[in-house]
């Protein structure tokens, strides 16, 4: 099962035993909430509707910055404290409320709080969050003033305030992610524009070469002109296309614009890696070449290098147990594979849920190729990184 199904099943399992623990304290209020009036039986069906109400907000999922979740949790907490405000303002509240102040509604609004701390709108959250905790607060109060019911509304609050610490430290950690997987994105661009930076001089160089040297051979042999004509079609030609690619990547203002110039190798370096990461490692890689890999596109070439170093490190640091590691590099007449593949047996997540970053930077760059990459478990076991890139790329207007 990969890493995305196996966070929805904990989701679900998360919801249904929510769902459980509301449903029992609900038949606990029922238990000791019994009505002797028909003024207690609606109290009990207003705390029961609260309580259902509550359910909407904190069950579905929702997304970061939700305007929905913090103006349902002030209703709902405006509704609690008027009902708290009800029963303390009629005479007789002991008696009409029971032994029970619904146990329910205040779990569910302390999961209100949970999910407005996590999810809500930062405008809205902090007062939402507040209202939610007081009326928590209040409801031991609907059966009564003594000590030990304020005690009761005081460990409410407490309970309140973990709910609240929790879902603000997973939104931190959650922005934190973010922001790291941003600047890693922001990086990759700016690597991937150096790499057709230096593929842009290479060229831009070659052109002025051949174009001097056509003048000065274009007495002797005018057949000679033709040819470095050609030549220096084609690497123009050659040249705006990596331009335009470059020009688009920059226009994201991430990109850090001072990023040092450095060069990188492609696929045609292969057997270097491979030998560096034999003589440091106990599962030996082989490389499977099928097609000619001279020619290709400075940018596909040094992408694919990485999805290669990618895979190498990924097996040396979360596969200790692996016996060989295969790389296979297929060149077909539109298209670039690569594979990296290991056996090793010992359970991973993708990388990207890890520590590292990687394989998000990694797809980053896949993506603005136009091409696809996936990881995860092999078939017959081990562990899989395939990147495929388009040898014929659209060209950003």
């Amino acid at each position: 099962m990969s890493t995305p199904d196996l966070r929805r099943w904990w989701v679900r399992l998360a919801q249904a035993a929510g769902l459980v623990a509301m449903g029992l304290l609900a038949l606990f209020d029922l238990r000791f909430g019994a009505p002797e009036s028909l003024a207690a039986l609606l109290l009990l069906l207003v705390r029961m509707g609260l309580a259902v109400a509550t359910v909407p907000l904190w069950l579905p999922v929702h997304r970061l910055g939700s305007r929905v979740v913090p103006l349902g949790a002030l209703v709902l907490a405006c509704a609690s404290l008027a009902v708290t405000a009800a029963v303390l303002f009629l005479s007789g509240s002991s008696y009409l409320i029971g032994g029970s102040w619904g146990l329910a509604e205040s779990a569910g609004l302390i999961g209100v709080v949970f999910v407005v701390a996590r999810w809500g709108a930062p405008r809205l959250a902090p007062w939402a969050a507040v209202a939610a905790g007081l009326a928590v607060a209040a409801l031991p109060l609907r059966a009564g003033t003594e000590n030990l019911l304020v005690i009761f509304g005081l460990l409410q609050v407490l309970a309140a305030a973990g709910a609240a610490g929790v879902g603000l430290y997973l939104r931190i950690m959650a922005a934190g992610r973010e922001r790291a997987i941003a600047l890693v994105r922001a990086e990759q661009r700016a690597e991937f524009a150096r790499d057709l930076h230096d593929f842009i001089a290479h060229h831009v160089t070659g052109i002025v070469v051949q174009a001097q040297g056509a003048r000065f051979v274009a007495e002797q042999d005018p057949q000679r002109v033709i040819v470095a004509l050609e030549q220096i079609e084609r690497a123009g030609a050659e040249t705006m296309a990596s331009m335009r690619r470059m020009v688009g990547i920059l226009r994201n203002p991430d990109a850090p614009p001072d990023a040092p110039l450095a060069p990188l190798a492609g696929v045609t370096e292969l057997e270097p890696l491979l030998t560096g990461f034999n003589g440091a490692a106990n599962a030996p890689a082989r490389l499977h070449v099928d097609g000619d890999l001279n020619g290709l596109p400075v940018e596909v070439s040094t992408s694919a290098y990485r999805v290669v170093m990618e895979g190498l490190t990924n097996t040396r640091q979360h596969a200790p147990d692996a016996r060989s590691v295969n790389v296979a590099v297929r060149r077909t007449p539109g298209w670039l594979l690569v594979r990296v593949a290991d056996d090793g047996a010992s359970p991973r997540t993708a990388p990207a849920r890890g520590h590292g970053f990687g394989l998000i930077g990694l797809t980053e760059r896949v993506r603005a190729l136009g091409g696809t990459i996936t990881a995860g478990p092999g078939v017959a076991g081990g562990w899989v990184l395939d990147a495929a890139f388009p040898l014929q790329m659209a060209m950003p207007r």
